[in-house]
């Protein structure tokens, strides 16, 4: 690790020298246009920002099967998803949340700046159909003081939109290995005033291993009316109806021998989840002057779901109202360039859930078998944070970011079995204080290098916060962070060439970790601290050899080295251990081959290396490879209908690997630990979509 550290460093001093000599004899004779990051709190340019920012486009979503995100976030510089089923899928970031049981926590995820995280902390993207999203935009660590309790960073989803003065009606069909078959159907219209996108998608997948089957129907709706010369309003609607069978985690032994089968308790019980959710959301953009603005939304999400179980079965509710707004001001401090920006985010959420008995093994072969009620509890959760940052241009070439935030956190118990008044527990996280400051220097024309310095913190859930008796455990205190950066982002080659490199030191305090009890049961205890060090780097260039064929090969990577640094647990001493659930190499490789005949090949490899699956580091996953290749052809028929072929090979190595891990497995009895997610063996889909363009 250090002697990589060490070639890294001095190979990006080289560039920093080698930039300001070329940027005194040429300039760039070809500028792109300058990527927006645009979920900050103030829109800046992904080049000026000092912030460390992954853009994904539409386009290179649009190069996997679009059913979920995995080959998409894997890809980006300190991101790594674990997918354990199409449902039951994980988020890290630079190591934050690798420890969580079976879900993305420590992370915030925004649609449209609607907070989709829950008010405890957790996040699921992978309800929104693939084909609603427009682009994405991660925030890696907490590097902005808008998005509040996310130690990890933010996912920004963007909506997808119709190009303007345009009109049109899509259908498309995927079909591929495991009786996979997803149909959507799209439409659009824009022109002046009005921007229309909404579409219906229907997905089945039987899956790999047993008791996996998955059935999704989605409805996506955004919208943007100008109401004036200067007021926009956005709305839109997103729907979703699962049902998910539930294969779990399962020993090491049927991993190696039988990795298609499911966890024998699981599949005994036919264990799946099914809901309903929906969540609607308006937007209003205003601009007073050149140089006020204001931007505030008001969001209303509902879920009703039902998860089977073999330990129990739980049937949940949930109704969550947020609201989100922001005023921007531009002016002059002492003669100085400045942006302001202040704005506040709430939410309140109230959780009910129900948990019963189920008697699976009093009817064998019949699946899960509702019995009698056992507990029944509310919870009343509210969230709120203020910000406000400061963007000022100190000279030409060098910028300066600023932010301070202050969060608060409630939550609230209620245990409907009981009558006693003692039963309502309440308790609160105090006030939080998160401080960002961050430079950029523009070294030369589209070469710039950054620091910054940010703290951030992350909320225990409330499942973390319950003792063994139901007792909210007022001990325990949020994790909280300190962050240090140092990056470099510079185009070469007359900006054919784009290329990061960051360093990264992040150091948490009151690190939350889950203490397995029982076989689906565990609490939150802060265990002391942990180092999370890294590098990433990234480099895209575009080759066009002639005016038919443009090439664009691409490379990113990542090296950490995550461990404790004061951890004891139990008497059970695990300081310099690695953190677990997290590879401490990633790579990734490709390119995107596409001509003006409309033939478009795309090509991934990665790499991703060992991790271990305890705090003890007793055990380690096998490094592992995945090659992804897509061809698609796209062609007009009659000037109107828009038709493409397409056809893909995920795994085309055939690598076994486990795609996902339970961190910290235990075995109770005589069972062994399950560990293991297994990925899916080489699979192959293809499809076709027809778009009719009205106008």
């Amino acid at each position: 690790m250090r002697q990589t550290t060490s070639c890294l460093f001095v190979y990006f001093l080289s560039i920093l020298y080698c930039n300001s000599i070329s940027g005194q004899v040429k300039k760039d004779t070809l500028e792109l246009p300058e990527l927006i990051v645009k979920s900050l709190p103030i829109q800046n340019s992904i080049q000026n920002s000092t912030t460390s920012v992954a853009i994904i486009t539409k386009k290179e979503i649009q190069q996997t099967d679009g059913v979920i995100l995995t080959p998409i976030l894997n890809q980006v510089p300190g991101v790594y998803m674990q997918q354990g089923s199409l449902n039951t899928n994980k988020i890290t970031i630079r190591g934050i949340g690798s420890r969580s049981q079976y879900s993305t926590t420590r992370i915030k995820a925004y649609f449209e700046e609607i907070p989709l995280t829950t008010a405890e902390g957790e996040t699921t993207i992978e309800d929104i159909d693939l084909e609603a999203i427009g682009g994405i935009e991660i925030i890696k660590g907490p590097n902005s003081t808008g998005f509040g309790a996310g130690l990890g960073g933010a996912i920004n989803l963007l909506a997808s939109k119709t190009p303007f003065d345009n009109s049109f009606v899509k259908t498309s069909t995927t079909a591929g290995s495991f009786k996979l078959l997803k149909q959507t159907l799209t439409a659009g219209y824009s022109d002046q005033k009005t921007n229309i996108y909404t579409n219906y998608s229907a997905l089945e997948n039987e899956g790999y291993r047993s008791n996996s089957s998955y059935d999704r129907k989605s409805f996506n709706f955004f919208g943007k009316q100008q109401l004036s010369k200067n007021g926009i309003l956005s709305f839109f609607a997103i729907g979703t109806r699962l049902k998910a069978y539930i294969p779990s985690s399962i020993s090491e032994m049927n991993y190696n021998n039988a990795p298609q089968n499911a966890a024998p308790t699981w599949e005994a019980a036919k264990g799946f989840e099914r809901y309903k959710k929906a969540l609607l959301g308006l937007g209003y953009e205003h601009d007073f002057s050149k140089n006020w603005t204001l931007n505030t939304s008001i969001a209303y999400s509902t879920k009703d779901g039902y998860e089977a179980r073999p330990f129990d079965i739980l049937e949940d509710q949930s109704n969550t109202l947020t609201l989100r707004s922001k005023v921007n001001h531009n002016t002059n401090l002492f003669s100085i360039p400045t942006t302001f920006s202040i704005g506040t985010e709430s939410l309140i959420e109230n959780y009910d859930f129900s948990l019963y008995r189920n008697l699976y093994q009093s009817q064998l072969g019949q699946g899960s078998i509702q019995g009698d009620r056992f507990s029944e509890i509310e919870q009343k959760r509210t969230n709120s944070n203020v910000f406000i940052q400061m963007n000022m241009q100190l000279l030409k070439k060098l910028f300066l970011e600023s932010g301070l935030a202050y969060n608060t956190t409630n939550y609230e118990q209620t245990d409907i079995f009981a009558t006693a008044e003692t039963d309502k527990k309440s308790y609160n996280f105090g006030s939080i204080w998160s401080p960002r400051i961050g430079v950029s220097y523009k070294l030369a024309t589209g070469k710039n290098i950054f620091t910054s310095i940010s703290k951030g913190f992350s909320t225990p859930t409330v499942a973390e916060t319950l003792t063994p008796e139901g007792q909210i455990n007022t001990d325990l205190k949020p994790e909280t962070g300190i962050n240090y950066e140092l990056g470099f982002k510079g185009n070469f080659l007359s900006s054919k060439l784009y290329t990061e490199l960051v360093f990264y030191n992040l150091q948490v305090e009151n690190l939350l970790v889950a203490r397995r009890i029982s076989d689906d049961q565990y609490m939150g205890i802060n265990a002391g601290k942990s180092s999370h060090r890294g590098i990433e780097f990234l480099v895209n260039y575009k080759w066009s050899p002639n005016e038919i064929i443009k090439i664009q090969p691409y490379c990113s990577g990542t090296i950490n080295h995550f461990i404790f640094t004061d951890f004891i647990d139990r008497n059970n001493d695990y300081s310099r251990n690695k953190l677990p659930a997290v590879p401490n190499i990633q790579w990734n490789s490709g390119f995107n081959l596409s001509t003006n005949l409309g033939l478009n090949i795309n090509a991934n490899y990665s790499f991703f290396g060992k991790m271990p699956m305890d705090d003890a580091n007793s055990k380690y996953t096998n490094r592992y490879q995945l090659l992804d290749t897509k061809v698609t052809y796209t062609f007009m028929i009659l000037k109107k209908l828009k038709t493409e072929i397409s056809s893909g090979i995920q795994n085309l190595l055939n690598e076994k690997y486990a795609a996902s891990i339970l961190p910290n497995a235990v075995g109770f009895g005589t069972t062994s630990p399950r560990y293991y997610y297994p990925g899916n063996p080489r699979n192959f889909y293809g499809g076709f979509q027809f778009t009719y363009l009205l106008f």
